[in-house]
C-alpha cells in the first residue's frame, strides 16, 4: 500500500511515517516509480509504535523492543537481550514515577476544584421561595 493509505488507516501523518522509517521502526519497498510500498503488516506495526510512543518510550528503545513484538498483540520472549530487559525495567520504573506524579497533580487539582466550588456555593445567594417572601397585609 502507498504511504497515503497507510496514513489514512493508522491516523498517522505521512511525515511521521517517514520519520518512523528513518528511525528503523518501519520498512517499505520502493516501487519502480520510487513510491514507498508498505506491506499490510505495517498497519499493525505503526499502531504498535504509536502505542509505545504514547506509553512514553523513546524511539531508540522502541527500536530495541520491536523485534520482540513481531506479531501483533503477542510478545516473543526469545529476542530480548539483557540490555533490552534492563532498559525496559528502567523505563517501567520511570513511567511508574511519572504516574505517581500525575496522580499527585490530579489529586491537587481535584482538591482545588472542590474548594473553588464550595466557595462559589457559599457566596451564592440562597433562592427565596416567593410564598415565604410575601409580606402579610
Amino acid at each position: 500500500m502507498l504511504i497515503g493509505e497507510l496514513s489514512d488507516r493508522t491516523g498517522t501523518s505521512r511525515r511521521l511515517l517517514r520519520y518512523y522509517e528513518q528511525q528503523g521502526l518501519l520498512t517499505s519497498r520502493r516501487s519502480a516509480n520510487g513510491y514507498r510500498d508498505y506491506a499490510e503488516s505495517c498497519v499493525d506495526r505503526v499502531l504498535q509504535v504509536r502505542g509505545l510512543l504514547d506509553a512514553g518510550l523513546p524511539t531508540r528503545i522502541i527500536k530495541q523492543v520491536l523485534p520482540c513484538m513481531d506479531t501483533p498483540r503477542a510478545i516473543r520472549i526469545s529476542g530480548a537481550t539483557e540490555e533490552t530487559i534492563a532498559t525496559l525495567e528502567r523505563e517501567r520504573d520511570r513511567m511508574t514515577e511519572r504516574i505517581r506524579c500525575l496522580e499527585r497533580n490530579r489529586d491537587a487539582i481535584a482538591g482545588y476544584l472542590d474548594a473553588v466550588r464550595e466557595a462559589q456555593d457559599a457566596a451564592r445567594p440562597q433562592a427565596v421561595n416567593p410564598a415565604e417572601a410575601a409580606v402579610p397585609a
